[in-house]
């Protein structure tokens, strides 16, 4: 089997950017502002702020592009800017990790279950769940917004926000538990 070697089909138009083409740097905005701008709300569950971060995140990447190598996808490359961006933002608000004691162990009932193809009914599930979502303690949110969402794993999202991996997985058991009983009071069952 041959190996082909990774090429980033944005790599022309981040070469451009490297030389100072507004141009160039407008087009990568629109292809990629509307997604970061979703991961950083995701984390910091405030439109302004994430509106904030996203600003700040393409105003950094653009003056460090010189540090990009290439060796992983510019997006990838921006998405980790913004997260970082994102959870320094919580970390200025105090960002803090629901205390170890503290227990959400309410009945969060079942799981959800598939459910039918009913457009609107599906949107007003994910509206509510993205509500839910948003109501989550900082803490609980961000390690289940970086696990699920994001992709990480918990060895990377302890080392991103400083704690350790066992303290991630109990943050993001947490936060499930609770997300399930916010759904659940917001009518969402199986």
């Amino acid at each position: 089997m041959e190996a082909f070697a990774y090429t980033d089909i944005n790599a022309p138009l981040v070469e451009r950017c490297r030389l100072g083409d507004r141009r160039a740097q407008a087009e990568i905005y629109k292809r990629y502002s509307k997604a970061m701008f979703n991961a950083s709300l995701r984390i910091t569950g405030n439109y302004a702020e994430a509106e904030d971060v996203l600003q700040e995140a393409f105003l950094s990447a653009f003056r460090e592009l010189h540090s990009y190598k290439g060796d992983s996808s510019f997006g990838s490359w921006l998405k980790r800017i913004v997260i970082n961006k994102s959870i320094n933002c919580l970390r200025n608000r105090r960002l803090q990790l629901v205390p170890l004691g503290e227990q959400h162990d309410a009945a969060a009932g079942p799981e959800p279950a598939d459910y039918a193809a009913d457009s609107d009914e599906t949107h007003w599930r994910a509206d509510v769940v993205r509500r839910c979502v948003q109501e989550l303690p900082d803490g609980y949110r961000v390690v289940l917004t970086l696990y699920l969402l994001e992709g990480y794993d918990h060895a990377e999202i302890a080392g991103i926000l400083g704690i350790t991996e066992s303290t991630s997985k109990s943050q993001y058991s947490r936060a499930r538990k609770k997300l399930l009983e916010l759904a659940s009071q917001r009518g969402l069952t199986a």
